[in-house]
């Protein structure tokens, strides 16, 4: 098959001719006709996730047709379209029994954990726990762009925020993570702060549903204008970039009793911010993270997007080839793109 292949992290991305995938017992291997382009491959790519071994597919936001099952694979036949959660359960470990496969202790995740979907073939473990059935309505592009932005989103707005109409949110950074939330927040009735750099984005966010924006780097306070904006600070905030300063913004900005959601990866010299503890006491503020969502979770989401409640179309910026994602994948960290790209040509 074809995949974009790297060697070295921090190196170069080629298109390489290597063996397909066969799939486990408990797996599938599945034709990829659609995978979306995330920060998170530029971590991989960049070294931070200790669990890639060289060399390297990355891609972990897919759409795609079942080519080959596992013999022990029993709800999933060849044919199936499917998409599936980043991070996949295995089913039978503590997390998984109780429900919360996003947490799996034994978790596997495409594009980290082994190959994952810039690629023509992509093999998926434990099928039966983890593979989500597309409806008609949804096409492929707009499918690859939930497998980890949106429903890491979804989950912070509706299951950890429990986001109710009236509430304000206030959402930092605005990429793909940052217009999932704000999309799915408004759809709920919340009204949105949206925060960035970028005016380009915050041109986009208002498309969203946000109700006011503030640039971060013009404001002489964010956490202060913030709080005037919501009359006394946001019930709910989200750092969806995942910086120093982003978090303790988020945390900082919050009203006595608001909730903060950690969904922007931290790494490196992010990995241990500063948290104003001294608020999170005196307000009994709630510091939550949101790591993807399992598969069992997916009918409300798709639901939402089939009555038109929710368009993650909308995010999609553009179409581009997997040799055209060999080189945007490294620019991630310039903010340069203003929606999500979706690779649909292999």
């Amino acid at each position: 098959m074809i995949a974009a292949v790297f060697e070295t992290f921090q190196g170069p991305i080629t298109i390489q001719t290597v063996p397909d995938p066969a799939p486990e017992d408990h797996g599938v291997v599945v034709k990829v006709t659609a995978t979306g382009l995330c920060r998170s491959d530029w971590h991989g790519w960049m070294g931070h996730d200790p669990d890639i071994i060289l060399p390297h597919v990355p891609g972990h936001e897919l759409a795609g047709t079942i080519e080959a099952v596992g013999k022990e694979v029993r709800h999933f036949k060849t044919g199936d379209r499917i998409t599936v959660p980043f991070v996949c359960g295995c089913g039978s470990c503590e997390q998984c029994i109780s429900g919360n496969h996003q947490v799996c202790d034994y978790q596997s995740q495409p594009g980290f954990t082994h190959w994952g979907s810039f690629a023509q073939y992509v093999a998926l473990d434990y099928a039966d726990t983890n593979l989500v059935v597309l409806p008609e309505e949804i096409d492929d592009s707009t499918a690859a762009t939930l497998g980890c932005r949106f429903i890491t989103s979804f989950r912070a707005i509706v299951d950890q925020g429990k986001v109710k109409e009236g509430q304000y949110v206030a959402v930092h950074g605005c990429g793909g993570v940052g217009l999932s939330a704000i999309m799915i927040a408004k759809s709920l009735g919340a009204r949105v702060v949206a925060i960035d750099i970028n005016d380009g984005a915050l041109k986009l966010v208002r498309e969203m549903g946000a109700a006011v924006v503030v640039n971060a780097s013009k404001s002489p306070d964010v956490v202060a204008e913030v709080k005037a904006l919501t009359h006394g600070g946001a019930h709910v905030s989200l750092d969806a970039l995942g910086s120093q300063t982003t978090c303790y913004n988020s945390i900082a900005n919050l009203r006595k009793r608001g909730k903060h959601i950690q969904v922007g990866l931290m790494t490196g010299n992010h990995q241990h911010p500063r948290i104003p503890m001294d608020l999170v006491i005196a307000s009994e503020l709630e510091l939550l993270g949101s790591h993807g969502m399992q598969a069992h979770k997916y009918p409300d989401m798709l639901e939402m997007i089939r009555n038109g409640k929710l368009h993650p179309d909308k995010l999609i910026e553009k179409t581009i080839s997997l040799e055209e994602a060999t080189h945007a994948l490294p620019q991630m960290d310039h903010f340069a793109h203003k929606g999500v790209m979706v690779v649909t040509s292999f």
